[in-house]
C-alpha cells in the first residue's frame, strides 16, 4: 500500500522535470499581457523620505477649529492619491496654517498622506 502514493510521487516529479526546459510553441490563450514598466516612476515622484505621500488639492474652506488644529475643506479630485471629490477634516501642521485663510475662501493646499491619514502642509487663498 505505501508503494502507490512513492510511485505516483516519482511519476508526477518525473512528468514536471521532463517538461523543464521546453519552450511553448504558441502563448497561451488565457495569458494576461504583460504590462511595461513606465519611462518614470511617477509613483515614487510624490513620495517623501518617510513613506507619506505629497499631494495638491484644491478647494473652499468650510469649517476652521483653531483650538483643535483642524481644517474642513470641500475638495475636488485628487488624483495623486486617487480620492473623489468630498468634504472632511484635515489637521493643519502648523497649526498657524489656520490664520491665513478663513471660511468661505476658495484655496490651493499641499496635503501629507501618512498612512491613510492626510495633514494640510500649506495652503493659500485664490
Amino acid at each position: 500500500m505505501k508503494r502507490l502514493p512513492l510511485i505516483l510521487t516519482i511519476a508526477v516529479l518525473g512528468a514536471t522535470l521532463a517538461s523543464c526546459g521546453k519552450k511553448p510553441t504558441e502563448p497561451m490563450a488565457d495569458a494576461a499581457p504583460v504590462a511595461s514598466a513606465p519611462a518614470s516612476n511617477d509613483s515614487m515622484a510624490n513620495m517623501d523620505m518617510n513613506g507619506s505621500v505629497m499631494a495638491k488639492g484644491t478647494g473652499t474652506v468650510t469649517f476652521i477649529d483653531k483650538a483643535a488644529g483642524t481644517i474642513t475643506l470641500d475638495h475636488g479630485p485628487i488624483d495623486a492619491i486617487k480620492w473623489p471629490a468630498m468634504t472632511m477634516a484635515f489637521k493643519a501642521n502648523p497649526v498657524t496654517l489656520l490664520d491665513t485663510v478663513k471660511v468661505g475662501d476658495e484655496v490651493s493646499f499641499d496635503l501629507k498622506m501618512t498612512e491613510g491619514v492626510g495633514e494640510v502642509t500649506a495652503i493659500q487663498a485664490q
